[in-house]
């Protein structure tokens, strides 16, 4: 079971079987050309096309999807014609469960102008290319949706007169239905539902910069757009789709509101709110062991999302102002044994969109926290309400949050309590030139000199000031081979193998 956490020989990914979505292969086994182009909404997707424009388009396809890229080609090719060109994606290089983000990426590798994701989608803006979803279309029986949800509701004894309703990305055909069905289900109660359409076409941000929202002019209307928007949030939230990653970010970043869920498959309706305690106790024990680790890795887990550029140079900012050591790894897909090449990491950070952000990192050697844990994690004190955020944006806009975090020095040198060890420790420190430096006429001036100490006489490997990586290969048993510069004799030089990897031939077999 270790071997297998620290190295994978690759078959896995050959060997592995892909699930299909239950209706996708009812669908599959009773399929009319008519049903598959208003499944894969080929005559909005050419509409589309056409009103922007777009003469080189990118298909991304999640597994689950790719036995019908074929003929979604085909039908797209034959109603666009000649004059622009469609690239199926075939491989993605982010996203650990269906591939939920926009590769830009392999999108950019075709020059494309536009990309239309199929299947489930996490909705995050993205930083080039404007995006087109096909989300499919699951079923839902609407009327029972409306009754059982109605039956929970008046049971629950709700405090609010609002509801807000959200649904899985596969249900946006039938959102409006389900939100109309159950305003006429609850108007005797006089509760309204707030539904606001899930948008098909995505432009990119004009900038990495995050966005913030235009000011009301008047002080009449700030005010009134602010008590709105709170009221809003504070509402109730009902979940329409199937357990998912998407369902259980919601439970985490409104923990302070109850939250709803209904499955179509199995038509229960159930509260699902008494979950979310558990999942944050969870949560803030990997904060703990986060507050241990003075060496992060920060692991970059997209390169299509907007503002993923000023979150990461955010990240180094605080953890540099906290004298911790970081690292920047791409690292696409996580598995625990590319992790495992990098044991001086203590504590990995994860750049991701907000479905792939959580990992239950139990596989792994080092926890994995997210931007908003670390932040609370290089506190002083690590004070945590409950309050969850996983949006790239929301994160860079919460200045007086991080500003708390520069502004609040505390000494080093003073050991501080761990939660996970129980002892005290005392934290090293990473960053600028120490007392010692100062002092010593040998040492090297300047933030990019300073990095490298000269070798020494036996020319051995030269130890690296303020690093990491220098410090974990002194205290190595083994720091590598031994070079032996002249003391051994050169060797003579033979005929090696030959032939492929399968069958080597030597010399005396194939005389």
């Amino acid at each position: 079971m270790a071997a297998n956490t620290f190295s994978s020989s690759g078959e896995d990914a050959i060997q592995r079987t892909v699930a299909l979505d239950p209706y996708q292969t009812r669908l599959d086994s009773d399929i009319s050309a008519t049903a598959f182009a208003e499944y894969y909404d080929i005559e909005r997707t050419v509409q589309e096309i056409s009103v922007g424009d777009y003469k080189r388009i990118a298909l991304q396809f999640p597994d689950e999807l790719l036995h019908d890229s074929v003929p979604i080609y085909q039908r797209l090719k034959h109603r666009l014609g000649d004059g622009r060109e469609l690239y199926v994606l075939a491989d993605t290089s982010y996203g650990r469960q269906a591939f939920c983000c926009v590769d830009e990426v392999a999108a950019q590798h075709v020059d494309a102008d536009v990309v239309i994701h199929y299947g489930h989608a996490c909705m995050s803006k993205t930083y080039r290319l404007p995006v087109i979803y096909v989300f499919g279309k699951k079923p839902l029986d609407v009327a029972t949706f409306a009754e059982k949800m109605g039956e929970l509701l008046r049971s629950s004894k709700l405090q609010s007169n609002s509801v807000l309703l959200q649904h899985d990305v596969a249900l946006t055909h039938l959102g409006e239905s389900a939100a109309n069905a159950l305003r006429d289900a609850l108007r005797s109660d006089q509760i309204d539902v707030h539904y606001s359409p899930v948008p098909q076409k995505l432009n990119p941000t004009s900038s990495a910069a995050p966005q913030v929202p235009e000011a009301p002019s008047t002080p009449e209307a700030y005010s009134s757009h602010t008590n709105a928007q709170a009221a809003l949030d504070a509402c109730p939230i009902l979940y329409v789709g199937p357990p998912s990653l998407g369902f259980t970010n919601l439970l985490m970043t409104h923990s302070t509101v109850p939250v709803y869920g209904y499955d179509p498959t199995t038509q229960d309706a159930r509260i699902e709110s008494i979950r979310t305690n558990k999942m944050l106790m969870r949560r803030y024990a990997v904060v703990q062991k986060a507050r241990d680790a003075d060496v992060f890795g920060i692991l970059v887990g997209t390169l299509g999302i907007a503002s993923y550029l000023p979150l990461i140079s955010h990240l180094r900012r605080i953890l540099g102002h906290a004298h911790k050591k970081s690292y920047t790894i791409s690292v696409g897909k996580l598995n625990p044994s590319k992790l495992a090449n990098f044991m001086e990491i203590e504590c990995f950070v994860l750049v991701a969109c907000p479905e792939n952000s959580l990992i239950e990192a139990k596989d792994f050697f080092r926890p994995i926290v997210t931007p908003y844990e670390l932040e609370i994690a290089l506190r002083p004190e690590p004070i945590w309400t409950g309050e969850y955020i996983l949006d790239f944006e929301k994160l860079l806009a919460r200045t007086s949050f991080t500003d708390s975090v520069d502004a609040e020095e505390r000494d080093l040198d003073e050991p501080t309590f761990s939660l996970v060890t129980g002892q005290y420790r005392h934290s090293r420190r990473y960053g600028g030139l120490s007392a010692d430096d100062a002092s010593n006429p040998e040492s090297l001036q300047g933030p990019n000199s300073s990095a490298v100490v000269p070798r020494n006489h036996d020319s051995t490997v030269a130890t690296l000031r303020n690093s990491a990586a220098g410090e974990y290969l002194q205290t190595r048993t083994f720091q590598g081979l031994e070079t032996r510069a002249g003391l051994d004799a050169p060797s003579i030089l033979e005929q090696g193998r030959s032939g492929i990897a399968r069958g080597y031939g030597d010399d005396h077999q194939s005389s």
